[in-house]
């Protein structure tokens, strides 16, 4: 009998079965040349196409968020202000129709202002369609449009009713008849408590769509900056790890394609950083420079009209002259706003802000609408224009308290013939100053939101995106062609 056998060290030990090995591709000795070649390879076609896509991505929505803003919601904002403006005016010329009455005196500035109502009336018209191509997609915008369209036709017979009722009359200037002054009534009322505030709905609702694309586009861009970065490092850490393996192991000095994709990809990668930084800029500048003086200098401007048509409300209809005296003090106070002064106090107050204003730029000490865009001068020569704007102001208030001293002191034609007056020192002469002024800082700072748009349209273009595409097929095509000869080898 033969000696017991004595157990092993593995005696009794459990050998791994096929279900607790590693799966081959988890172990060294899988992944040899050519495997770990082939998968670093697709590695970087991976993370090239990965880069690619988030700066495509971020691009085009730069591009899409400046043409909402550069094509879309700030001309329409732009075009419901100017609406604004048209039937404000439209206004003020219907009340000096209505003020200039049937005295010869004025035959020729009735004919002016006739001709001005009917310009207007035109481009209320233009307005108003571009308004309703523009507000297809928005319910609100559509709702506020569809307000002016049928209400405007209501408005501009009333005024051809009051037109019509002060010839038959032939009613003094000043004085025009009751008939006359009733159909006026009707139809400015219309237009205050109809029209105008249906535009301003239009407007308020293309400048929220502004404020809320460039929200979105600020942060967009900035989260959008470090997809890229992130893409492009693993873009570029997986080129150069392939690129040290084919060295070490095919005892290759550098792979020219290799290094050419690599070099592309940083090329690649700094473009397209630089394109959002330049997009963050176009963005600071076409909305927030720009833009928003813009939309101030419209409102003002539109203000302005009213201020002007509330005098000739205040000579034509005396019955209301109190109630269109706070309405030309409320739109003074939102062209440049002096909390707590009247119309006594307000010359001398504005006077005191001016000088301060004009002794440090910076210090800007009313608001309203010319205090907003004194408060963002940002272009050449927009300081001066808006100092003119300023100087042209105050002159304009200061006729507006000699228009009132004369009809204080029963000089109604006097005042009627001020008021309406074009030659050098009357208020209306004054007032064209006023309203050129605001055209040249207008005409300045739309220049720089068109010249900023199609900035923003070139380096986001076609010929960018065509730039692109050629860029990652050279990177890739390189790729495959730095990794191919080598596999080869191994064929």
């Amino acid at each position: 009998m033969g000696n017991p056998q004595v157990p092993g060290p593995d005696a009794g030990a459990t050998r791994p079965g096929p279900a607790h090995r590693r799966p081959p591709q988890l172990t060294r000795a899988w992944w040899n040349t050519p495997r770990l070649v082939r998968g670093l390879a697709a590695l970087c076609l991976t993370t090239l196409l990965g880069c690619a896509a988030a700066t495509a991505l971020v691009l085009s929505g730069a591009r899409d968020g400046m043409d909402a803003i550069g094509h879309r919601a700030a001309p329409q904002a732009v075009r419901a202000a100017d609406l604004y403006f048209a039937l404000n005016d439209m206004d003020a010329q219907a009340a000096n129709l209505l003020l200039l009455g049937a005295d010869p005196d004025y035959a020729g500035l009735r004919k002016q202002t006739l001709d001005t109502y009917e310009q207007r009336r035109t481009q209320a018209d233009t307005d108003l369609q571009r308004a309703a191509e523009a507000a297809a997609d928005d319910p609100a915008g559509r709702q506020a449009v569809q307000t002016v369209i049928g209400e405007l036709g209501h408005y501009e017979a009333q005024v051809a009713r009051a037109q019509l009722l002060e010839e038959q009359a032939h009613a003094p200037a000043g004085r025009p008849s009751p008939e006359a002054l009733e159909a006026y009534r009707q139809a400015t009322d219309l237009l205050r408590q109809q029209l105008l505030p249906a535009a301003d709905r239009v407007i308020a609702a293309n400048s929220a769509d502004v404020d809320r694309i460039h929200a979105a586009q600020q942060g967009d861009l900035a989260s959008g900056r470090w997809w890229m970065l992130g893409t492009g490092a693993l873009a570029l850490a997986a080129l150069a790890v392939l690129q040290r393996i084919l060295t070490v192991r095919f005892r290759r000095l550098v792979n020219p394609p290799l290094a050419l994709a690599t070099l592309l990809l940083a090329a690649g990668l700094t473009a397209g950083v630089v394109l959002v930084s330049r997009a963050e800029d176009h963005l600071a500048v076409a909305k927030s420079n720009a833009y928003d003086s813009v939309l101030a200098l419209s409102r003002a401007r539109a203000a302005a009209y009213d201020m002007n048509a509330d005098e000739s409300r205040y000579l034509t209809d005396p019955a209301r002259a109190g109630a269109y005296e706070r309405t030309f003090l409320d739109k003074t106070q939102s062209f440049a706003r002096l909390d707590g002064a009247t119309l006594t106090t307000y010359d001398a107050r504005l006077a005191q802000a001016a000088n301060r204003h004009r002794a440090d730029h910076r210090t800007v000490p009313f608001g309203g609408f010319l205090g907003a865009e004194l408060g963002n001068i940002t272009f050449p020569g927009e300081q001066d224009a808006a100092e003119r704007v300023l100087t042209a102001f105050q002159q304009y208030q200061r006729d507006d308290r000699v228009m009132r001293d004369l009809l204080d002191k029963g000089r109604l034609k006097d005042a009627v013939t001020f008021n309406t007056g074009l030659a050098a020192g009357q208020s209306n002469a004054d007032f064209t100053a006023l309203d050129n002024a605001l055209g040249d800082v207008l005409t300045i700072n739309q220049g720089a939101f068109d010249r900023t748009v199609a900035a923003a349209d070139d380096d986001l273009g076609a010929a960018t995106a065509a730039t692109g595409a050629l860029a990652l097929t050279a990177a890739l095509a390189l790729t495959v062609l730095g990794v191919r000869p080598r596999l080869r080898e191994y064929r």
